[in-house]
């Protein structure tokens, strides 16, 4: 029995010890921090506050866009077609040839208009040898004029029969009717084709022309010869440069938009027919105060900053509302809430409370905590 006592004591005892040490412990360690131990205030590497970096707000540049989605065009594009059903007899093209204008392309069965030719030269030589006969007579007296006339009328006619003929005959060739590169073709020698088969395409792109809408609020600074900048999936985030050709005369009454159209240069034919194309139209440039994206957390439908204000304590951060604009090069224009000089917290904004005391990184040790000015070099960017 006295055994188990002894126990029992022994355990309480190591149970209080165990106690005693946790709060000892805890105790020793908050004066260690509030006393200056390592990482404490006023010890090595502390400082007061949650050390954060500095950006200072200044002024940049921002280009203001228009920007919508339109599809590539060939200046000029068409698809070769047959006018009638015929059997092809001969194909005179590659695919993906660059051909110049009037080049023939396909040629059609044409017996019939053959034999059409050689029975209007035969009427035209025998209207001829009339006509010389009935005009010597005329001339020498023993046949009436109006005979040589009506010679004369005869071989006018065979003449013009003869070029219908012809003219049908070149129907059964079908020529490029503009210079530009062919497309793929299936056709060969024996097919046969009917009106408005697609024998080619042909698309002139030296120049590609690119349709899109603007919103009709935008019309009255729309202008023919305004600069535009395109830019295509495929390429990345190559610009290709062009200039607005032509605006049209109607607005489009369901979307309320009006179409522009737009050339870009195509040297090496990159960009293709039917390619989506991303268009930014600059309306003007304007110079704003600005903040570094990093510094800018939003929240809903509003966005804000922490400001550091400086006190009789040390610096705090003071949450700003601000109101937005542009966002090019990163950078973030400041339309409301901040003004130039203002210093902000740069970064690390989601570890800090409102009020809470700061430390700016570099300050007091030789270097210079603060980023550079939001207005040192502009940037050219897009806002809708």
């Amino acid at each position: 029995m006295i055994k188990r006592h002894f126990f029992l004591v022994a355990a309480a005892l190591l149970l209080g010890l165990m106690v005693l040490a946790v709060v000892l412990r805890m105790a020793f360690a908050g004066d260690e921090k509030a006393g200056g131990g390592p990482g404490g205030r006023g010890g090595p590497g502390g400082g007061r506050g949650q050390s954060v970096s500095e950006a200072v707000i200044g002024t940049r540049s921002f280009t203001d866009e228009i920007r919508v989605l339109g599809v590539a065009r060939g200046r000029r594009s068409v698809n070769i077609t047959s006018s009638t059903s015929e059997l092809i007899t001969r194909v005179l093209f590659t695919d993906g040839q660059r051909v110049a204008a009037g080049t023939p392309l396909v040629e059609l069965q044409a017996r019939e208009e053959d034999a059409g030719i050689i029975e209007a030269r035969a009427q035209v030589a025998q209207a001829q040898r009339q006509y010389d006969r009935y005009k010597t007579l005329a001339d020498r007296g023993i046949a009436p004029r109006v005979t040589a006339e009506d010679a004369e009328t005869g071989l006018e006619t065979a003449q013009a029969a003869l070029n219908a003929a012809q003219a049908r005959r070149g129907d059964r060739m079908i020529r490029a009717p503009f210079a530009g590169v062919l497309g793929l073709s299936s056709v060969t020698p024996g097919t046969l084709v009917s009106p408005g088969g697609v024998i080619t395409t042909l698309d002139d792109i030296s120049v590609v022309r690119v349709d899109f809408p603007v919103p009709e609020r935008y019309l009255g600074v729309l202008r023919a010869g305004t600069p535009i900048r395109a830019s295509i999936d495929a390429y990345g985030d190559e610009v290709f440069g062009g200039r607005i050709a032509l605006i049209d005369t109607r607005i489009n009454e369901q979307t309320r938009a009006v179409t522009a159209r737009a050339e870009i240069p195509n040297p090496g034919a990159r960009i293709r027919p039917g390619m989506a194309v991303r268009v930014a139209v600059e309306q003007g440039q304007r110079t704003s105060p600005a903040a570094p994206e990093a510094a800018v957390q939003y929240e809903g439908d509003g966005a804000f900053v922490y400001r550091i204000a400086r006190g009789d304590r040390g610096s705090t951060a003071q949450r700003v509302e601000v109101e937005t604009g542009s966002v090019e090069g990163g950078f973030v224009e400041i339309l409301s809430g901040l003004n130039v000089g203002d210093r902000i917290v740069g970064s690390g904004l989601n570890r800090i409370q409102p009020g809470a005391p700061v430390r700016v990184a570099g300050q007091g040790g030789g270097q210079g905590g603060r980023r550079p000015a939001a207005g040192a070099s502009p940037a050219r960017g897009a806002a809708q």
